[in-house]
């Protein structure tokens, strides 16, 4: 018979075992879309569209990027298919992206696109309930930290391998096409994991008893608080389309400052992912602070601080990517996860898409009013956060989660 500590030891191999392997098929999933994410700005407007649409193209494959998860969510968690859904969103996601070789126009570039979006829409919500179970033997914070770091590896290499195509005279198609080979990688991985760990719910045998009839008060301050700094976020396209535009940063460089980008992410996602599991919400306020910078560097600056913005710009991605997704798993029961997930994600990704429509908007209109928007609907979400933080600090629910996971 097992003790308890070989118990907790066996299960913490596993559950870490199992937050890698998710790491692998996100790495090279995020190689496929964030490589093609990373001149789609550029693509678009080679055939014909102007910076408007590229911000509303962008911004509606968010919001159909987000809204969808909501419907995943609640299906998940009411017919508990984990693995064919994250298999369906996987799919369509990945594959998507080679097509892009064979669009014509704008119109059926913007169609791949968003599709794209909606895959991820898909999987993301059941893929982070998966994960939230390993993550309690391992530290919230740590765990969601670690995959996302492993995620943006991939969504550092995929820009580099669009970039090296560019570089050796190849076609934005040349390098969809390219695309094709992460993508049936990630499809591969995602059957083995699938294979290995048929029960990831299995891997948090325990969990406190947060019975409610609906989703906790906290829970709903949290998404307010993200949503206002979802609004403010410029998507990367409108920032790639200025760098076109003004000529500040060439087109061979721009996947360049993408992959730097997704390589400060990866790092504040393990950083921060470990502060949080220590000091809660304040980490992800500090990280507000520090990406609010980001605007007015990207939109006014030259090369150099063009590219200073873009690590703000990065540090800030990882925080949403990471800390954020921990927090949510402290705030709701088990059997609640996967819909808190998609319902979080939905709402945020409204907002994502509002804001990013106004960002594509004010880009016409004047640079200043774009940076300014930017700037203060981020800093908006601070004082709803110490709310959150103040709740959470009565309510020991974050950190007791956290404290506990650490303990083991």
């Amino acid at each position: 018979m097992k003790t308890d500590r070989t118990y907790h030891s066996d299960n913490h191999q596993s559950s870490m075992m199992f937050i890698l392997l998710m790491g692998v098929v996100s790495l090279l999933a995020d190689m496929t879309h964030e490589g093609a994410r990373s001149v789609t700005g550029p693509f678009l407007s080679s055939l014909g569209a102007n910076a408007s649409m590229v911000g509303i193209i962008a911004g509606f494959g968010e919001l159909v990027g987000y809204v969808l998860r909501l419907p995943s969510g609640l299906i998940t968690d009411r017919t508990g298919r984990y693995w064919t859904v994250t298999t369906i969103g996987y799919i369509v996601n990945v594959l998507a992206v080679p097509f892009l070789a064979l669009a014509g126009r704008w119109e059926v570039a913007a169609f791949l696109i968003v599709l794209e979006r909606a895959g991820k829409a898909i999987r993301n919500p059941v893929r982070d309930a998966m994960l939230s179970h390993a993550t309690l033997q391992v530290g919230r914070g740590w765990g969601f930290g670690l995959h996302e770091a492993m995620d943006q590896i991939g969504a550092m290499l995929g820009p580099l391998i669009v970039a090296g195509v560019l570089f050796f005279k190849g076609t934005y198609r040349t390098a969809f096409a390219a695309l094709i080979i992460p993508a049936l990688l990630t499809i591969s991985m995602l059957l083995a994991a699938r294979m290995l760990y048929p029960r990831p719910r299995d891997l948090e045998p325990t969990a406190p008893d947060l019975k409610t009839k609906g989703l906790p008060r906290l829970y709903w301050i949290y998404l307010a608080a993200m949503a206002l700094n979802a609004t403010g976020y410029a998507d990367f396209p409108l920032i790639a389309y200025h760098f076109q535009k003004m000529s500040t940063v060439s087109g061979e460089w721009i996947p360049v400052f993408y992959a730097v980008a997704m390589g400060v992410d990866a790092a504040a996602a393990l950083l921060f992912g470990r502060f949080f599991d220590r000091k809660g919400i304040p980490v992800l306020i500090i990280t507000v602070f520090m990406s609010v910078s980001f605007a007015p560097l990207v939109f006014l600056g030259g090369f150099s601080l063009c590219l200073i913005g873009m690590a703000f710009w990065g540090v800030g991605i990882g925080a949403q990517e990471s800390i954020m997704r921990a927090a949510i798993a402290g705030m709701v029961p088990v059997d609640k996860r996967a819909t808190a997930y998609g319902i979080f994600n939905t709402g945020y990704g409204v907002f994502w898409f509002v804001g990013s429509a106004l960002l594509g908007i004010l880009y016409d209109l004047s640079l200043p009013s774009l940076i300014a928007f930017s700037m203060a609907t981020q800093i908006a979400s601070v004082p709803l956060l110490l709310i959150v933080k103040k709740i959470s600090r009565l309510q020991g629910r974050i950190k007791v989660d956290c404290l506990t996971a650490a303990d083991h």
